[in-house]
């Protein structure tokens, strides 16, 4: 397949993936796995191999209610979705030296707070307090980066969702991958979190140039701290593949829903769980629970990687348009992304991987 064929279904699948998992995030954040799936046998969603049926409930409403099947007319503002244009941005901008300090500049010059939850909006707003006007047009940092990412949300999955863009620009170069997302990462997040967003990232840099789903998830493993319980979850991921999504509850047990190593497992044991059909695979991904907009998104971006290709069903409902929270940018064209995705691509082909 081409690069653009893999970078469009890239795209198509990481957006899918997040408008499949947006109606119900928060019924499976108050409600547990149980009182997720309780909802999607009622609203005639199971099994779930297309969007969500629509039915009335507290917890859907506004725009992840025009996430539901027949309701949908555009991709809705999400922050996995937002995150991964921002990242687009500053590799157009930066390229491959970018760093902490230029994300943090552009969360001040572009991402509104509003936008942005736990870790990184706790950490958005240390960057106010502690930096001064100067800071954000490139003046030096007067603070240390400990004192922005010291919060209590710091472990959870808000860096694992910003980061897929690396692995997506850089195939064949994990460790290069792997390192700009834990410069981005380590804006809000410390230690375990930070592993698993490189380990994600890592993952997307190898599935074009390795020939099994199986061997990325093991080579990508050798990219991330042996020590971190990152490696673990993926561990669990791996162990438990193809049995039920009710191990990875018992092992996990009571861990917050958004937290980074529950849904790192998720992702792991769903890519290679199902490898014979995209609805699948991002539908039990999502009837898993915990963080559904969020490891459905990661899930659907990696399959698209992986296969050069996404059912249409998906993609035809939101029609190429894409919705940022980015200010000054609002609505993009699918097509426009790739094409400046597979830029990018081509102009980091001759970039060494670090040793």
């Amino acid at each position: 397949m081409t690069n653009e064929e893999r970078i469009k279904a890239a795209w198509q699948g990481r957006i899918s993936g997040c408008l499949l998992g947006k109606p119900v995030e928060m019924i499976s954040m108050r409600e547990g796995p149980q009182g997720l799936n309780k909802f999607l046998e009622e609203s005639g969603s199971l099994p779930l191999r297309n969007y969500v049926n629509y039915m009335e409930h507290e917890m859907l409403r506004g725009a992840n209610k025009k996430c539901c099947l027949g309701m949908m007319d555009k991709a809705e503002v999400d922050d996995d979705i937002t995150y991964l244009v921002l990242a687009l941005m500053m590799m157009e901008k930066h390229g491959i030296e970018l760093d902490t300090d230029d994300v943090a500049r552009t969360w001040i010059n572009l991402l509104p707070v509003g936008a942005t939850f736990t870790a990184e909006r706790d950490s958005y707003l240390k960057l106010i307090e502690k930096s001064d006007m100067s800071y954000q047009f490139g003046g030096p940092r007067t603070f240390d980066i400990e004192d922005i990412n010291d919060g209590e949300y710091n472990d959870w999955i808000g860096a694992q969702i910003r980061i897929d863009m690396y692995g997506w620009l850089l195939p064949g170069k994990p460790k290069l991958a792997a390192e700009l997302a834990r410069r981005d990462a380590t804006l809000s997040h410390r230690s375990d979190a930070v592993e698993a967003s490189a380990y994600i990232a890592a993952l997307c840099a190898l599935i074009p140039t390795t020939g099994s789903r199986e061997e990325a998830v093991d080579a990508a493993l050798e990219i991330i701290d042996k020590d971190s319980l990152a490696y673990e979850a993926v561990e669990i991921g791996k162990k438990f593949k193809n049995e039920p999504a009710s191990n990875l509850h018992d092992h996990y047990g009571d861990m917050s829903p958004v937290h980074s190593l529950n849904n790192l497992a998720v992702v792991v044991w769903a890519f290679l769980s199902f490898q014979d059909s995209f609805d699948e695979a991002i539908g039990e991904t999502i009837c898993c629970g915990w963080d559904t907009d969020c490891t459905g998104a990661t899930v659907g971006g990696l399959i698209g990687l992986d296969k050069g290709s996404i059912p249409s069903s998906w993609t035809d409902p939101w029609q190429g348009r894409v919705m940022t929270a980015i200010a000054g940018v609002g609505e993009l064209n699918l097509d426009d992304l790739v094409n400046r995705t597979c830029v990018l691509v081509d102009k980091f082909s001759s970039v060494a991987d670090l040793k």
